[in-house]
């Protein structure tokens, strides 16, 4: 009996090693993986030109696939042992939290509910909320004109969940998992306008050559951080670090005019730090 209760824990013991060792050791900090496994897994968006998009041949490009390469770089980890991973709003956290990714610089609007959940470094950029309609649309021209107007956003998203807080008598508004949906329900007349940040819907309107158009009267203020595991100070510390030296270096500059001044869009100067 004994012998047979002791092979039991030896055997739960060994299939716990393999467990840890299949899915990576677990760290305190994403300095610490940075440090000793010299690759990280970091989530972004796939659908967002100009900030995350996956590229025919499977790798990922934008604003914020380059920041995130800096940081990494910073941290320890060159650009090719970094596995980027899909990211949509309404899973963010819960990769966070799940240890899917290291790390998410996917358009993350820094508020207070979200902090509750992960922590955040940056911002590392400050966009605002604004209107995407079609090119021809003349009436819809600010959240003033939303009365009885069809509108779209993503599920998770804090410019949904602002229409649902300040506009929800004036509009009806369509959830999607991805802008690139709204993007299609827009252009093929079943919605008015898509709602999110600014810089975002830029990106939709460079990509569809002029039948898109952003109304450009911001209403709201999204501070875009990198979200890390809750209560990583040491990372949080690390990666407010390697943006403050992005910003400063001018590499930060570089990769926003590289990715999105193409759209027309009028980048902002480098936001201050929320060092807490």
């Amino acid at each position: 009996m004994f012998g047979k209760s002791l092979y039991a824990v030896f055997a739960m013991v060994a299939l716990t090693a393999t467990a840890c060792g299949s899915g990576e050791e677990t760290y305190a900090s994403i300095v610490d993986k940075a440090k000793n496994d010299k690759k990280l897994v970091i989530g972004v968006k796939a659908d967002q030109p100009g900030l995350g998009l996956r590229t025919p041949d499977g790798s990922f490009s934008g604003f914020d696939v380059e920041v995130a390469k800096y940081v990494a770089k910073e941290l320890g980890v060159e650009a090719k042992d970094i596995t980027f991973k899909e990211t949509v709003s309404a899973n963010r956290e819960a990769f966070l939290q799940q240890g899917q990714v290291d790390m998410v610089v996917a358009t993350y609007s820094i508020n207070d509910a979200r902090k509750q959940k992960v922590s955040f470094a940056g911002p590392y950029f400050v966009a605002g909320q604004d209107l995407l309609v079609r090119a021809d649309d003349t009436k819809l021209t600010g959240p003033e004109a939303l009365n009885g107007k069809k509108l779209c956003s993503v599920a998770g998203s804090t410019p949904a969940q602002k229409v649902k807080e300040s506009y929800a008598k004036e509009v009806q508004l369509q959830e999607e998992r991805t802008y690139s949906a709204c993007v299609d329900r827009v252009l093929g007349g079943q919605l008015d306008a898509i709602t999110t940040d600014n810089v975002i819907l830029a990106g939709y309107a460079a990509q569809h050559g002029g039948k898109l158009k952003v109304v450009g009267k911001a209403f709201s203020t999204e501070k875009y951080g990198i979200g890390l595991k809750k209560d990583d100070k040491q990372g949080r510390d690390a990666v407010n670090n390697a943006l403050e030296k992005m910003f400063t270096d001018g590499s930060w500059k570089k990769a926003l005019d590289g990715s999105v001044g193409a759209s027309g869009f009028a980048a902002p100067q480098a936001p201050q730090l929320e060092r807490y």
